[in-house]
């Protein structure tokens, strides 16, 4: 790999394990606002009258805790770069091999059941939406009322912690731009990223949660094609490291 900054390498595995983290801990830092208010407003436009609806929440959404099935490839991609750091060459093809092999057969299925919970949910809203005035009340009533300022400081956030980990990358070896694999990962995430930012910005706040669905379904499949990618990827390191194997133990017998 030629002459490695290890320093900067190490800072991009933690700038990258902090976007992983922001985007897994967004179900607990957005939503749960008072949305009561709103609710009763919105019914009063629908001529429905409410009495005492209780505690309406702002939902936190599935959007920016699906991009962490891409960005969960990201880490894996830095820590495995990271790895060759403390392991030599031969003891690291055969553990990567495997592991690579184990993580995208857990990351297909993660992203699999997600991909179904986001794309049923998806239905259900809109289902909802389109049966006034009752329907759409319900549905006004679990998503109407999407927290977008507190989404798009989140996004902002991992956006900015993104780009600083491409730069840390490309610090600790600018060779890095060569891998093919890495650089297609990186505009992914990134374009991932400011398309869900768009998609939060374009229709009004109570229809922000269907689309905000739409795009964790889109960041699902994503993360299914990133999972058989690496699947794919994992066989050749397996074989390579069972022919390996057998050669050095058929030397042994000898």
């Amino acid at each position: 790999m030629g002459e490695l900054r290890k320093p900067f390498l190490l800072l991009a595995l933690l700038a990258v394990a902090l976007v992983v983290g922001v985007e897994l801990g967004a179900a607990a830092l957005t939503g749960g606002g008072d949305a009561s208010g709103a609710l009763r407003e919105r019914a009063g436009q629908l001529g429905v009258e409410l009495g005492d609806v209780g505690a309406v929440s702002e939902p936190s959404g599935r959007g920016i805790g699906s991009l962490a099935l891409i960005d969960v490839v990201a880490l894996w991609t830095t820590g495995l770069f990271c790895l060759s750091l403390v392991l030599p060459d031969r003891l690291q093809g055969r553990v990567q091999g495997v592991a690579t092999l184990v993580f995208s057969i857990v990351l297909l299925l993660v992203s699999l059941v997600l991909l179904i919970v986001a794309f049923v949910e998806l239905t259900v809203m809109v289902s909802l939406f389109l049966a006034p005035p009752f329907g759409t009340l319900a549905y006004l009533a679990v998503w109407g009322f999407f927290p977008v300022d507190d989404a798009a400081v989140l996004l902002g956030l991992a956006l900015l912690l993104k780009l600083v980990w491409v730069a840390l990358l490309l610090a600790a070896q600018p060779r890095f731009l060569r891998n093919k694999g890495l650089v297609v990962l990186a505009l992914t995430t990134l374009l991932c990223t400011v398309v869900l930012q768009f998609l939060h910005g374009l229709v009004p706040v109570i229809l922000v949660s269907i689309l905000d669905d739409l795009g964790a379904v889109v960041f699902a499949v994503v993360g299914l094609i990133w999972a058989l990618v690496l699947l794919i990827g994992s066989i050749p390191a397996i074989v390579k490291a069972i022919r390996t194997t057998a050669t050095t133990s058929g030397r042994t017998v000898r």
